[in-house]
C-alpha cells in the first residue's frame, strides 16, 4: 500500500517546484532575448540578378559575415524593382547598377548617400555564326544591324539596370520603337534571358559577370565588347531611416562601409572564374 507524503515532505517539494518554474521562465526569456539578438544581426539587401547570378554574393557574403557577424539576406531582382523595394522600406541596403535611377532615389530622400563599389561591362551575346553581322566594338551599329535584319533578340524587359542600358543603346541607334520583328521582351532575369537566347539562337545584352558564370551557352558567344558605352557601374546606398524608421541603420551601414573598404574591395577583386576577374573595385579612397 502506497504511503501519501506528509505535509512536511510536501512543503519540502513545493519550493523546488517553484524554483523549477522560475528556471524555466528565465530560460524562456533568455532564449527570446537570444533569438532577438540573432535576428537583429541580419540585414536585407535588395540587389540585381547580375550580382547574384554571377556568383559574387556566394563569394562575398561569407567574408562579410566573418568580418562582422552579420547575416545578409539578398533579394535579387532587377535594379528598378530593387530601388522600389527601397522606396517601400522593404530592404535595408540597395546594391544596384543604374546610376540615373540611383541618383533619383537619393534625391527623393528614400536612400542616403550613394557610393561607387565596382564596375564591369556589358557585352552583346549572339550565335557564333552572327547572322546579323554584328561583331565588333560598336554596340549602336550592332543593334542597327540586328533591327535591320529582323534577327531574334531577347530583351530583359524588366526595368533592370541591364534593361535600362539596352534601352539607352536602342535610343542612341534611333530605333526606340523599331527593334525589328525578332525583338522579344521576356520580363525576366539575366540567367533566364540567356537561356532563352541559347535555346532560340537569339542576340541578348548581358553583363559580363553573369555571362562568365553561365553554363548553358550552347552556340552563343560574345560578339560586341570594348565600346566605352558598355561600361557598367555598381553603387551601394543605405535606405533612409528618416523615411522608414525600422531600417537597420547600424548593421546596414556596416555592410556599406565594408564594401567600400580595402577589405571589401579586395574580396571583390579576388572573385574570378577560370582565372578571369568578374568585377573591378573602384570605391573612392
Amino acid at each position: 500500500m502506497k504511503t501519501m507524503p506528509s505535509v512536511q515532505s510536501y512543503k519540502l517539494f513545493r519550493p523546488l517546484a517553484l524554483i523549477n518554474k522560475g528556471l524555466v521562465a528565465t530560460l524562456i526569456v533568455a532564449s527570446a532575448s537570444w533569438a532577438t539578438a540573432v535576428q537583429a544581426q541580419s540585414i536585407v539587401v535588395a540587389s540585381t540578378t547580375s550580382t547574384e547570378q554571377s556568383g559574387l554574393f556566394g563569394f562575398l557574403l561569407p567574408e562579410f559575415k566573418k568580418a562582422s557577424g552579420i547575416d545578409v539576406k539578398v533579394v535579387a531582382v532587377g535594379t528598378g524593382q530593387a530601388i522600389d523595394m527601397g522606396r517601400r522600406g522593404d530592404a535595408d541596403v540597395l546594391f544596384v547598377h543604374d546610376r540615373v535611377a540611383e541618383d533619383k532615389v537619393v534625391a527623393e530622400g528614400f536612400a542616403v548617400k550613394r557610393f561607387d563599389v565596382m564596375y564591369n561591362d556589358f557585352v552583346l551575346i549572339g550565335p557564333k555564326a552572327d547572322p546579323a553581322k554584328t561583331k565588333g566594338n560598336d554596340i549602336v551599329e550592332a543593334l542597327k544591324k540586328v533591327a535591320g535584319s529582323n534577327a531574334a533578340f531577347i530583351s530583359r524587359g524588366d526595368k533592370s539596370g541591364t534593361h535600362a542600358a539596352e534601352l539607352r543603346y536602342w535610343k542612341d541607334a534611333g530605333l526606340t520603337d523599331q527593334m525589328g520583328t525578332g525583338y522579344k521582351a521576356c520580363g525576366c532575369g539575366m540567367g533566364p534571358a540567356l537561356n532563352m537566347a541559347a535555346s532560340t539562337g537569339a542576340y541578348v545584352l548581358a553583363d559580363r559577370g553573369t555571362w562568365l558564370n553561365f553554363k548553358n551557352r550552347a552556340d552563343l558567344a560574345i560578339l560586341v565588347e570594348g565600346d566605352k558605352r558598355l561600361f557598367n557601374q555598381y553603387g551601394v546606398m543605405l535606405v533612409n531611416p528618416a523615411k522608414h524608421p525600422h531600417v537597420k541603420v547600424a548593421d546596414g551601414q556596416k555592410f556599406v562601409d565594408w564594401l567600400v573598404s580595402p577589405s571589401g574591395q579586395g574580396v571583390i577583386a579576388g572573385y574570378k572564374i577560370g582565372g578571369e576577374q568578374l568585377f573591378f573595385p573602384n570605391a573612392a579612397p
